[in-house]
């Protein structure tokens, strides 16, 4: 029986050349890189060379980099420094009711600490409009966070707008781009935002690698205190195997973006058709062209998910019900209620660089026979 991996949302399989790129760094060259001898000097010239290759796809300056251990610390960092950079001056932060716990659970720390925080509500589709982002602005208001694309549904948000609107109030824009970096073309000026989050274990990197984008100029106040590395905005030793490896696997994905969205879209699409086909009755989430091309979600009235996903893995086809780093719904609002428009409860089938036709019509064939059975028809 051949195994079928639908879960690249969750995680995706290093890539052999970000392996190769990263060997060298874990033996030959594995010195400090805070260190002044020249094994450290080396390591450390592997670093800033990371971070010139990511600042180049990200078209950003190196220097507004920040080198982290992935998108949970980078959207912490984000949220928590903008917030405790002008502690008693503006206290007031918006964000959706549909982030990544790494954004909505950190609010919520903040909320306890006084200040307030505004959760958007989304349409049918999962997305925030930015009239309401408009709306929500106070006085006081010191930051947006929004992601990019969402980890459920694949929605695309439209970022650059709510950038400027926050830019019109001279407020701070953070995106969570770690569904999308890697995958969609863009720059931070595209998007406009002042802070992008990304996780290099998204787009064929390492685990544990991440960076923050930070525009020059803006204050940070950090929660890693040490050494004073990554130019005194986050201290810890450096990672250096993994930023090495990160580096590599953003460089594969600007390369090779295009003809693989391409690909990856038209096997999305092939699979949309064959559920429809077979399952007349599926309900399919988020917007229908505004989305990543690689992310499937899909509702079945009157089959239990879990039974559906224990009946799935049984047969080799690995998915995701919901986020796999959370253990709650993606539809949760501030107040812990689903937000209006989504629905727990779907599948998450999705689609990375070595999918294959093959394991798409295997699942389509499975899902119809296993949902017709939990069903009882």
């Amino acid at each position: 029986m051949k195994n079928i991996y639908l879960d690249y949302a969750a995680t995706a399989p290093t890539d052999p050349d970000v392996v190769k790129a990263m060997l060298p760094y874990f033996d030959s060259v594995f010195a400090n890189p805070s260190s002044e001898h020249a094994p450290g000097r080396e390591a450390r010239a592997a670093v800033g060379q990371a971070r010139e290759t990511i600042a180049s796809v990200l078209g950003a300056l190196p220097e507004e980099i920040v080198f982290t251990s992935g998108g949970t610390e980078s959207n912490n960092f984000a949220l928590k420094g903008v917030a405790r950079s002008i502690r008693g001056k503006n206290t007031h932060i918006i964000t959706s009711s549909v982030e990544h716990p790494s954004v909505s659970k950190p609010c919520r720390s903040l909320e306890k600490d006084g200040y307030a925080v505004t959760y958007l509500p989304v349409d049918e589709h999962g997305l925030v409009d930015p009239d309401d982002v408009r709306k929500a602005i106070t006085s006081g208001t010191c930051m947006v966070s929004i992601m990019h694309a969402n980890n459920e549904n694949g929605s695309v948000q439209p970022i650059k707008e709510i950038a400027c609107i926050a830019h019109e109030h001279g407020i701070v824009m953070h995106t969570d781009a770690v569904q999308s970096f890697g995958h969609l073309p863009f720059s931070v000026d595209d998007l406009g935002v002042d802070m992008l989050s990304a996780s290099a274990h998204k787009f064929y990197g390492p685990k544990g690698a991440g960076f923050l984008y930070v525009l020059n100029g803006l204050k940070l106040t950090s929660f890693m205190e040490g050494g004073g590395q990554e130019m005194g905005r986050r201290s810890s030793t450096c990672n250096v195997s993994g930023i090495v490896g990160m580096a590599r696997a953003a460089e594969i994905a600007a390369a090779r973006m295009v003809s693989e969205n391409a690909e990856i879209r038209r096997l999305a699409d092939r699979l949309i058709r064959g559920i429809r086909e077979k399952i007349s009755d599926a309900l399919f989430n988020g917007h229908p062209e505004q989305r990543l091309h690689n992310i499937v979600s899909v509702t079945f009235g009157n089959v239990p998910l879990k039974s559906l996903l224990r009946e799935l893995d049984a047969e080799g086809i690995y998915c995701s019900a919901g986020a796999a780093c959370s253990a709650s719904s993606w539809t949760e609002t501030g107040a812990g209620e689903p937000a209006e428009g989504t629905k727990q409860g779907a599948l998450r089938l999705s689609l990375g660089r070595h999918t294959t036709e093959e394991d798409i019509d295997c699942t389509i064939y499975a899902l119809a026979r296993i949902v017709r059975a939990l069903r009882g028809k």
